[in-house]
């Protein structure tokens, strides 16, 4: 009998702690611009239910390979996007970008427009679907390596969209992709085709899309900036690179190697540093949720 009522209270209570948890969201995002709708998910936290405030946003970008519930299923834990959702009551939308975008508006392929899909109509979507501070002060980005990329990326050319931005081993530099030993050359290219064209493209152009380069425009938008990036990780070298050419251009960011390679454990951790990051921007900013 006793045994029946633990397990009674146990149930229960995991009961109780499934409905106070963080509720994801599949949403559809049509493009104009590429003549298709991708899919989004949308993490709300639990108080946004029980209130009529307006949240924050935290857009959270996928890696190459992947997909936009990456960062639900991939994670150690599959309640860390959840919990920091919870945690710093805010909207976290982790959208689609294709497995080798690089979150770019290809110059060849009018089918692979990521730029205009992420900055205009994703951003644009959310905040006619939520309850969201529609406004730069309550919005940021950050994602994982091609993600990363992405992040800095956008951010740096859409400065009136974003408060901050964030990259975990990210992928700064594109046209050292093929010499990262990650896949053979020619499967480089075939995935680049849809971006770049046919094997790829030239040095120039893959260097005048790589965030590497971008160092005056980051410093003469002034967004908080965080970066970093395992010690073992394979683009370790790109983002100590990146670090170097913000500090000798005196552009303020926020620097960080730690123990780790390019795994989900790696980014499990990080992503909670960058949340705890940017909850220090909204609350400077008056955006948190009220």
């Amino acid at each position: 009998m006793k045994n029946l009522k633990l397990l009674l209270i146990t149930f229960f209570l995991i009961q109780g702690l499934a409905t106070q948890a963080a509720k994801v969201d599949t949403l559809a995002i049509p493009s104009v611009a590429m003549n298709k709708t991708y899919n989004a998910a949308v993490v709300l936290p639990n108080s946004y239910s029980k209130s009529k405030a307006k949240y924050p946003v935290m857009y959270l970008l996928h890696g190459a390979y992947g997909h936009f519930r990456d960062w639900l299923r991939a994670t150690p834990n599959k309640m860390t996007v959840k919990n920091l959702a919870d945690q710093y009551d805010i909207i976290i939308v982790m959208p689609e970008g294709e497995t080798f975008s690089f979150y770019l508006d290809s110059p060849v392929n009018k089918g692979s427009q990521f730029e205009t899909y992420i900055t205009k109509e994703v951003v644009q979507k959310i905040d006619q679907t939520y309850r969201t501070i529609s406004e730069k002060k309550g919005r940021v980005i950050t994602g994982l390596s091609m993600g990363g990329h992405g992040a800095l990326y956008l951010a740096t050319k859409h400065p009136e969209i974003y408060a901050a931005a964030g990259s975990m081993s990210g992928a700064v530099d594109m046209g050292t992709m093929k010499n990262m030993g990650i896949d053979t050359p020619e499967r480089i290219d075939q995935l680049m085709e849809p971006v770049f064209g046919p094997q790829g493209a030239s040095q120039e152009v893959y260097a005048s899309h790589a965030v590497l380069n971008m160092i005056d425009k980051m410093k003469a938008n002034g967004l908080p900036l965080i970066i970093d990036c395992g010690v073992d990780d394979f683009l370790i070298g790109p983002n100590r690179e990146l670090h170097r050419r913000l500090v000798y251009n005196k552009v303020a960011h926020d620097y960080t190697e730690r123990p780790g390679t390019h795994d989900w454990e790696y980014w499990e951790n990080s992503v909670a540093y960058h949340a705890l990051f940017f909850s220090k921007i909204f609350k400077t900013n008056t955006a948190t949720a009220q």
